[in-house]
């Protein structure tokens, strides 16, 4: 017996069809008098008053942030087809105004492993399209009658981590989760990113019907835009990141639109370092947790100032600052140095000073030259 999911799969697929005018001389069935109905609505009323005022402010919220119109990597988009209100989050352009992204709906409740919730860190946002659907990607272009409208738009960290979680779909990776219906949790995906998503599908799961008119929708939208065709399948995408290595993949999630941005190495030494516990278990710990949201842990302050040698790769960083066990503490300064924390700050020093990758290495409290 499943959960009961809202809304019910009956609404969301009238949602998709053509709506049918009312029948000649069919009027609506009011309630008997009498029968408490007078009271029922008032009730219903209050129940909805605070989602709906939470509604009304995130919308607003969206409204006063004026997105421009102009498609971007990680905007969030409304598109209007077949008068149905769509949405769909950008990936990247693939050529000319060709666009590769993935629909977006709001039912959280039916959300499978490779849907990724978007969190109160994301904002603003149209809450319809807060979940993004990673296994249901589609090309487009901006066609004037899809009269579309950004609501949203997500970081460099984020849209790397839906499409961590897309190449996890691609790939057919099996998740060590339990199917169950109508949970959302955290997970990790891709061994670096943390993102809120539902669990995989088991047999007779509802959401298998519900997936499949959402994949059905892209493909319409699709076809009426004359786009490429889909995106390589599961096996295709095996195939393509066989023999990458994990820095590679990060690479290609931080900057998938071939756009060289110094800010995503900066980001990407960052994530690497800030989740080291993460990218060395052993095999029995391999397998992607499905866990409660931790509590934030108390911050140190940093306790050393580490200047890199030009040229130094993220995978080198990333493995000397392991070897140290040392992680940085915000961004780097104007003059490239990284301020870092460390479990035993000698010991750290001792190994970055006699590294071939390291400028120079100075305690954090000290403001003197290097």
């Amino acid at each position: 017996m499943h959960t009961e999911l809202w809304p019910p799969l009956s609404l969301i697929r009238d949602a998709f069809e053509p709506s049918q005018p009312a029948a000649p001389g069919q009027q609506p069935i009011a309630p008997p008098r009498g029968s408490g109905s007078d009271a029922a609505p008032q009730r219903a009323a209050q129940d909805l008053l605070l989602p709906l005022t939470e509604l009304a402010r995130r919308r607003e919220a969206v409204a006063q942030r004026a997105f421009p119109a102009r498609w971007a990597p990680g905007r969030l988009v409304s598109l209007v087809h077949e008068g149905r209100l769509l949405g769909v989050l950008l990936d990247k352009c693939i050529g000319g105004d060709r666009w590769q992204g993935w629909m977006a709906a709001g039912e959280a409740d039916w959300a499978g492993a490779f849907d990724v919730l978007l969190e109160p860190g994301d904002e603003p946002f149209e809450p319809l399209f807060g979940m993004v659907q990673a296994w249901n990607p589609l090309t487009l272009t901006p066609a004037p009658q899809l009269c579309a409208r950004v609501l949203g738009e997500l970081s460099a960290t984020r849209l790397a981590a839906i499409r961590a979680v897309h190449d996890e779909w691609m790939a057919q990776q099996a998740l060590e989760i339990d199917p169950a219906p109508g949970q959302i949790a955290l997970r990790t995906a891709g061994g670096v990113f943390t993102v809120v998503s539902g669990t995989p599908l088991g047999p007779d799961d509802p959401r298998a019907e519900y997936q499949a008119l959402y994949r059905d929708a892209a493909a319409r939208l699709g076809a009426s835009l004359q786009a490429a065709p889909a995106a390589p399948g599961p096996a295709a995408a095996t195939r393509a990141n066989a023999g990458n290595g994990w820095g590679a993949q990060l690479r290609r999630w931080l900057a998938a639109d071939r756009l060289v941005r110094p800010a995503f190495a900066v980001l990407a030494l960052v994530v690497v370092v800030q989740n080291v516990g993460l990218l060395n278990r052993g095999s029995d710990d391999e397998e992607v947790r499905f866990r409660s949201v931790p509590v934030a842990p108390v911050v140190a302050p940093a306790e050393l100032v580490v200047l890199w040698k030009p040229g130094v790769g993220l995978e080198e960083a990333g493995r000397l600052l392991q070897q140290a066990s040392a992680e940085p503490v915000g961004s780097p300064d104007a003059q490239g140095a990284w301020r870092l924390r460390a479990a035993d700050a000698p010991a750290a020093r001792a190994v970055l000073e006699a590294s071939p990758l390291v400028a120079s290495v100075r305690p954090a409290e000290t403001s003197g030259a290097r």
